[in-house]
């Protein structure tokens, strides 16, 4: 057998991790030692000629990043790329996913955000340079915006040092790439992908990638360059029906739908169609000089553009909660809607099959389409230069960095209403169209029912002359979000001495972070007949709208015939649609008389405007110490912050500017313990407290308002300060054989001063139900709106007040703990025993984490308060809980490597979680955030060594096409929305020269 050596030498684990990644080793792990192992390829006898086996491959990537793990004086978990530009899925969110203790949410089936023990509230870096997001919040830059193919390794911390920057709930994600210094070869790399969606009609979309490294010994020093460029497009799609049963038709209520039970009627329907289509060019680059063994000179450059396109639709059913009384369902199903805080909330009947026939009057329901564009173009660039150099026993660093991403969201959406010329009219821009839906089988269908009374068929559906114009909404917002950064760190290093310490590391940290936003838009609601263009008058911009919404799981029932303005053209051209919309009104202007004006161009909004500074200084010192079995850290990080936020404050209409400063400082004791029981077993121990930063939005002067009398104006708080993280892990792993590990671990936090609402709601007269539509005040409450449709608060027309929401820092506190478990092994050992099985490996993880509130709640509802209240429950609450959070979750991933043919095969599943993800609404259903249901998805891929240099593979994202269930109120409960996702199929070649 061959002797298997592990390096002791921290120096050279980076170039021993390298030189590996990028002889071909890497996949998913969730880290620590590395032993290595038999190269599977190479006879008995060759092999005890070697000192050192050199593998390749998964279990190169593995061994490496558990070796990474292993020697870590803190608690990390790696990633390694199994080859140049290939980390184990195409999509980082997705990367992360196979680490222990992290759970991601997807957007139209694409991974996009990442929760690290249950939070979303986590920092991202590249080679440790803060990132910044293309919004208002604080973890750094889009996971879809960074590819996998410029990304060599993967590093979660989660027990942070004193070193550690601050800003971090659940972890902080460092993506690294190449280092040129590293490389014991010249690289040089291309990987030609292509990818199809089950659900696209726009067939395959193509994916290139390529790598080149190399370094050159001089006269002058050593020169290293890794120049890595990437172009990816990406076409996503997603069906998400919709389906509100939150009224109440009472057996007693006298109405003709009414039976001898209490029953949820259908209140609302929406068909999304979501579709994303989205190009990515990146490059990154690094270039290194080392004049010397002891100084050298880097500077690295990744630079982004994202185009992240919709062209999404959506058909809404609205008004029908005017025909609840008269709509008989021809079947139902009991709803069990459990308890909430303790409370039984018992059981009620829902409507589950029938007809929604047209009202007596001929004007409701009402049938709208709509085409959704709001699209996110955005630049980012992150640079660094930097020295490192020791002298002596001191070595340290000197660097500057900034980051910058800067972002449009172009966005053109309309709303169409369809004028069903079998119902009569008005003088409003609505009629009636009957309905059908069928929940049966947990599927949430309906559509039109043409064989109704008064039903419209095909031919009237898509005639442009019965349609009119409602809303139009277009927007150029933009956002500037920045960080320049300068660092200093130093070390001494004590190790000769033969004393408990081995080193004393201090450093200091200066960054100015900047957050501007400007609102420039510009909508229009017509509610008039007289007032709305027909489609007729605009026909050249219209397009028959997706007639595939069947396609994801053969469902019958559905809307497949309906126009919509040409979301292609309105985001290509959207000067031409408004010219073209604008002709529409004045020629509808000479028909009808009206003196409608014209739809105007987007301007900024000054009341949502804001331009937020944030200047840091902070400052740490740590000791680092081994003697005997016992090896760790401790040290203080000690950071002011100062805040200068300017905005507009609006009063009788008239902006002026107003700037509001405030400061806090925070000091932050850390430490980590590792001892080695063991040869083979090490437990360690982290104790630390961290801070998490408002989003910037929450800390601007302005504010942002909506067309929706329902939803609150979300007002900033200047004065809002850091949320405190106090957090306890301690762990234990067993490497038991080589490149294996068994390992179980706690951590409990613990969160104070928690960003918690303050909402405030405006006066309803009890009798009326009306309120206050006289701008500017609202004396009674809430926040007047002036382009909120009044709806059922008052007379027609717009302006009225509504509620309103501010952050504030509560005085409760939530905790949040959890148990990770982890297993890594393969048979590579027993090949002289089993021969060609020996390839198998397995690697899996369970998380289970448990959450508990502070003093917050979510309410019911005014129509969900009286359902509950139907059933003997009153005061209805629920505690605020973290969104995005599962209590159980886990993935088990079986591989096999050997002959030149790598597989692997990952199942993932989570728990059902409360989610904010619920479509096109921004108010709570029921009160409360919706809860996706637990679910499973698997992903395999397929890669075969033709020869030494190329590689061919095929790569499948839900490969069952596994759907996603919303409930409202609780689990299991009440089903509201369906998410129907896509396959996707990845395929390509890859070539090393």
């Amino acid at each position: 057998m061959p002797t298997h050596h592990r390096e002791e030498s921290t120096k050279q684990k980076p170039r021993q991790f390298l030189r590996a990644a990028l002889l071909a080793g890497a996949a998913f792990s969730f880290a620590s030692p590395a032993i290595a192992q038999d190269n599977a390829e190479t006879t008995v006898d060759e092999q005890k000629k070697l000192d050192t086996i050199v593998i390749t491959g998964i279990r190169s990537s593995l061994a490496n990043a558990l070796e990474e793990k292993r020697s870590a004086a803190s608690l990390i978990e790696v990633i390694n790329a199994e080859d140049i530009g290939k980390l184990p899925d195409q999509n980082l969110a997705e990367v992360l996913e196979n680490v222990t203790g992290v759970q991601i949410t997807r957007t139209a089936g694409v991974g996009t955000g990442v929760q690290i023990r249950g939070t979303n509230a986590n920092r991202t870096e590249i080679n440790g340079v803060s990132t910044v997001g293309a919004g208002s919040g604080r973890s750094g830059i889009s996971f879809e915006d960074v590819p996998a193919a410029m990304i060599a390794a993967v590093e979660v911390t989660k027990s942070p040092e004193a070193k550690t920057i601050e800003g971090s709930v659940g972890g902080t994600i460092n993506l690294r790439t190449i280092r040129p210094l590293d490389l014991n070869d010249r690289v040089a790399n291309i990987r030609i992908q292509g990818e199809d969606s089950s659900l696209t009609t726009d067939g395959i979309t193509p994916r290139v990638s390529g790598t080149y490294g190399d370094n050159w010994p001089t006269s002058v020093g050593d020169f290293g360059a890794v120049i890595s460029l990437s172009y990816a497009e990406q076409d996503a799609t997603a069906f998400r029906p919709r389906v509100d049963r939150d009224n109440l038709i009472a057996s007693d209520s006298g109405a003709a739908s009414a039976q001898n039970f209490d029953f949820l009627p259908i209140q609302f329907l929406i068909q999304d169609y979501d579709n994303y289509e989205s190009q990515t060019t990146n490059f990154a680059g690094a270039f290194e000089w080392a004049p010397n063994d002891s100084l050298k000179f880097y500077l690295d450059g990744v630079v982004n553009d994202q185009e992240r396109r919709q062209e999404s639709s959506r058909i809404q059913a609205s008004g029908i909660s005017d025909v609840r009384d008269i709509a008989v369902p021809s079947e139902f199903e009991t709803v069990n809607f459990g308890s909430l805080n303790g409370q039984g909330l018992g059981s009620i009947d829902a409507a589950v099959k029938g007809i929604l026939p047209v009202d007596t009057d001929g004007l409701d329901g009402n049938l709208r389409f709509s085409g959704d564009t709001g699209s996110r173009l955005t630049e980012s660039q992150i640079f660094r230069l930097g020295t490192e150099w020791n002298r002596g026993n001191f070595s340290g660093t000197v660097e500057i960095a900034t980051s910058q991403s800067d972002t449009t969201r172009p966005d053109f959406s309309t709303t169409l209403n369809f004028i069903n010329p079998n119902s009569p009219t008005n003088s409003s821009n609505e009629n009636g169209t009957p309905f059908e839906y069928d929940l049966t089988g947990g599927s949430l269908t309906w559509g039109i029912a043409q064989g109704a009374a008064g039903g419209p068929t095909t031919a009237q559906l898509l005639d442009p002359a019965n349609i009119v114009l409602r809303d139009v909404n277009i927007s150029q917002d933009r956002s500037e979000n920045s960080e320049d950064a300068f660092r200093t760190d130093i070390s001494y290093d004590l190790s000769e001495n033969n004393i408990f310490l081995t080193s004393i590391d201090a450093g200091y940290r200066y960054n100015k972070t900047t957050s501007l936003r400007d609102e420039i838009t510009s909508s229009v609601g017509l509610r008039n007949m007289a007032d709305s263009p027909t489609g007729d008058l605009f026909a050249d911009i219209l397009v028959a709208g997706p007639d595939n919404f069947n396609a994801a799981d053969g469902r019958e029932l559905f809307v497949r015939d309906f126009l919509l303005i040409d979301p292609e053209l309105a985001a290509s051209n959207p000067q031409a649609v408004l010219d073209t919309l604008n002709a529409a009104i004045l020629a509808n202007n000479a028909i009808t008389g009206s003196t409608r004006g014209p739809i105007s161009s987007p301007t900024s909004s000054q009341s949502a405007f804001f331009d937020i500074e944030e200047k840091t200084h902070a400052v740490y010192g740590q000791i680092n110490f081994e003697h005997g079995i016992l090896r760790g850290n401790a040290g203080l990080r000690y950071l002011e912050t100062e805040i200068v936020s300017k905005g507009n404050a609006i009063l009788d209409g008239v902006a002026s500017p107003t700037t509001t400063t405030s400061d806090y400082q925070f000091l932050l004791p850390r430490l980590n313990l590792a001892a080695n029981i063991t040869e083979n077993l090490v437990v360690r121990a982290g104790y630390g407290k961290d801070i998490r930063r408002p989003d910037f939005d929450d800390l601007s002067t302005s504010f942002t308002f909506g067309t929706s009398p329902n939803s609150s104006v979300n007002l900033g708080n200047p004065n809002l300060i850091p949320e405190e993280v106090e957090s306890f892990d301690i762990s234990a792993d067993w490497y038991f054989a080589p490149s294996a590990v068994l390992s179980a671990g706690f951590f409990h936090k613990t969160r104070t001063g928690l960003f918690v609402d303050q909402n405030e709601s405006p006066f309803e007269d009890p009798v009326t139900g009306f309120r206050d539509i006289v701008g500017p005040d609202c004396e009674d409450g809430g926040i007047f709106n002036p382009i909120a449709d009044i709806n059922v608060f008052g007379p027609v027309g717009r302006g009225v007040c509504v509620p309103s929401s501010q952050k504030v820092n509560g005085a409760g506190e939530n905790t949040l703990s959890g148990i990770e478990l982890a297993f890594q092994y393969d048979l590579s050992s027993f090949e002289d025993k089993i021969g060609w099985a020996s390839g198998f490996g397995v690697l899996a993880n369970f998380t289970h984490q448990e959450f508990s509130g502070g003093e917050e709640v979510w309410t019911p509802t005014s129509r969900a308060e009286a359902v509950f209240a139907a059933n003997g429950a009153t005061n209805v609450e629920l505690s605020v809980s973290e969104i995005d959070l599962s209590e159980n979750a886990y993935n088990a991933t079986l591989y096999y490597e050997k002959y030149g043919l790598s597989a692997r095969a990952r199942y993932t599943w989570r728990d059902a979680y409360r989610s904010e993800d619920f479509g096109s609404t921004s108010s709570y259903p029921w009160g409360f955030p919706v809860i996706q249901e637990a679910r499973g998805q698997l992903n395999a891929s397929i890669n075969y060594d033709v020869t030494e240099k190329l590689n061919i593979g095929i790569e499948a994202v839900n490969l069952t096409e596994s759907e996603v269930s919303q409930s409202c109120v609780n689990e299991g409960a009440l089903l509201c929305y369906q998410g129907l996702t896509d396959r996707r199929i990845t395929f390509g070649a890859n070539y090393n020269f």
